[in-house]
């Protein structure tokens, strides 16, 4: 009898659940969630060196970003849905062959639009293997265990800001910007069958830790029946709080840098220092929260409602500070408030919509986070530009976590997903 890899009922996923082979689960989502991290980020090291072999102009490079995102967006949009359907195991195993093919494919670009059509491929496959994760973590974790999970799962980003920027330029300057892309496909391939053999989508059929049960997601209706169904009061706010949450952080991460420089005239090798420093405290911050909300019986809105006005509050202190000791005595503190509300905003989402509707909840709310992302460095340029203070760039950032920490204050805690399945 032949066994398919990439079928749902691997005859492996009804064995009896093992306290290793969940932590193994969420290591594979982890290790995939940081690969497919830095495919996206490595745009940031082999962009100049890309320009220069195809004699691109400046203003064409940020071309490839959007289309990136583009796809990447898109794809959180629908994948979610796709992995309710077909599972973990397939939505991830699936999203790094395709990033594998996308990726080693975009290292022969010959032209600007051979380029923004691979960057959008890769954006499309690179946005499953979220969904899939947190529809794994949410399976295979009790409630009083998600936040922990969680917690590790996120620390991904972080961990690939810092490889990539570690690894990347020293390779791309002995090896070449295409033999930089050719590596990480041939990465996203191993990991997708890594993924296929290793990874499982529940411990027994049907039955999760704590005994929680699946249904069966989205086997009626279309696609847009299946979104009108996740959109819940509860749903909408917490997409409303990442959204304002993902403006802070991701204004934050693009234009610290050059506000500091332009601002103050702080050199820009420390000023990338200290954003490396609030990247680091941001990496332990994650896990720490997460362990700290199970620790809390698992109650999340009081920890991110405090964890979103922390953050609005250390972008105005940061915004008045001056001189380079002050900057340095903050990064950490920043760093820990623009990172560790993400862990508990994922688990909320997740434990709202319920496991069977959790990859689809996953993808519509980070879809609808990333608009904060991207809309966020456009306002803030605008805004500096207009009135040369570094203070009132940091106060915009700042207005997004706090009308975030608003949202979650009107979030139900107790309206989840068990409840819900009560009633349907």
């Amino acid at each position: 009898m032949t066994t398919n890899l990439l079928s749902p009922y691997h005859p492996l996923a009804d064995a009896p659940p093992s306290g290793r082979l969940r932590w193994l689960v969420l290591l594979i989502a982890w290790a995939a969630l940081v690969l497919s991290t830095a495919c996206r980020l490595a745009w940031g090291s082999l962009a100049i060196p890309m320009g220069q072999s195809l004699s691109l102009p400046l203003v064409a490079l940020g071309m490839f970003v959007t289309a990136f995102y583009f796809g990447y967006v898109l794809s959180n949009m629908v994948c979610g849905f796709a992995t309710d359907r077909v599972g973990g195991r397939i939505a991830l195993s699936t999203s790094l062959l395709g990033l594998s093919v996308a990726t080693f494919g975009f290292s022969y670009t010959p032209s600007l639009a051979f380029g923004l059509a691979l960057q959008a491929l890769m954006g499309l496959t690179a946005g499953a293997d979220y969904a899939a994760g947190v529809k794994l973590i949410t399976v295979w974790f009790g409630k009083h265990e998600r936040g922990r999970a969680f917690g590790f799962f996120m620390s991904a980003s972080s961990v690939a800001v810092i490889v990539t920027n570690a690894v990347l330029p020293a390779f791309v300057e002995a090896y070449g910007w295409r033999n930089g892309y050719r590596g990480l496909g041939v990465l996203a391939l191993v990991f997708a069958l890594v993924c296929a053999i290793a990874v499982r989508d529940r411990p027994r059929a049907g039955v999760v830790a704590g005994g929680e049960t699946i249904g069966q997601a989205g086997e009626g209706g279309g696609l847009r029946a299946r979104i009108g169904a996740l959109m819940t009061r509860n749903f909408l706010l917490l997409a409303l709080a990442g959204c304002g949450a993902f403006w802070g952080t991701l204004g934050f991460s693009s234009w610290a840098i050059p506000l500091m420089v332009k601002g103050y005239g702080i050199p820009a090798v420390q000023a990338g220092f200290i954003v490396a420093t609030a990247g680091v405290a941001g990496l332990f911050a994650k896990p720490t929260v997460g362990w700290l909300s199970d620790r809390l019986g698992a109650r999340r809105k009081a920890l991110t409602v405090v964890s979103l006005l922390f953050f609005s509050a250390m972008l105005l202190v940061f915004g008045q500070l001056h001189d380079l000791m002050a900057f340095r005595i903050a990064a950490p503190f920043i760093g820990v408030g623009a990172f560790i509300y993400s862990p508990l905003l994922v688990t909320m989402v997740a434990e709202q919509a319920g496991l069977a509707k959790a990859g689809s909840a996953a993808g519509v709310a980070n879809a609808a986070w990333q608009l904060g992302s991207a809309l966020a460095p456009a306002f803030v340029g605008l805004v500096f530009q207009a009135t040369s203070s570094f203070f009132s760039a940091f106060a915009v950032l700042a207005a997004g976590p706090l009308c975030g920490a608003i949202c979650m204050v009107l979030v139900k805690e107790c309206q989840g997903a068990d409840e819900r399945r009560g009633k349907e």
